[in-house]
């Protein structure tokens, strides 16, 4: 997946609500899904639509989770909705790391 194509964000009160409850900032979600995050196919969670996880970190180094889906809005820009997004925890914070460090 490309992120070039996207044109913003989709955020309204229900999935703000969701995504701020863990205390992770619509700055911090942005500024992660905006620089250069792993993200990942999540086919786990729902079957109409594609959903992604991203991980990575805000420029002070606060590592979040992020998951979300593309929509298309009605003037055909593609916007990110962010779903859910909380701090990662110790030991994938670990595990992050490692595999940033591999060749």
């Amino acid at each position: 997946m490309t992120m070039s194509c996207i044109s913003g964000f989709d955020w309204d009160d229900a999935n703000s609500a969701k995504c701020c409850k863990h205390g992770v900032s619509h700055g911090e979600i942005e500024e992660v899904l905006s620089g250069a995050p792993g993200i990942f196919p999540d086919p786990a969670h729902s079957q109409d639509e594609a959903r992604f996880i991203a991980i990575g970190t805000t420029v002070l180094g606060r590592y979040v989770f992020v998951a979300f889906t593309i929509r298309t809005a009605t003037d055909g820009d593609r916007l990110i909705r962010p779903i859910s997004a909380r701090y990662m925890h110790a030991k994938e914070v670990r595990h992050y790391e490692r595999q940033q460090r591999k060749p």
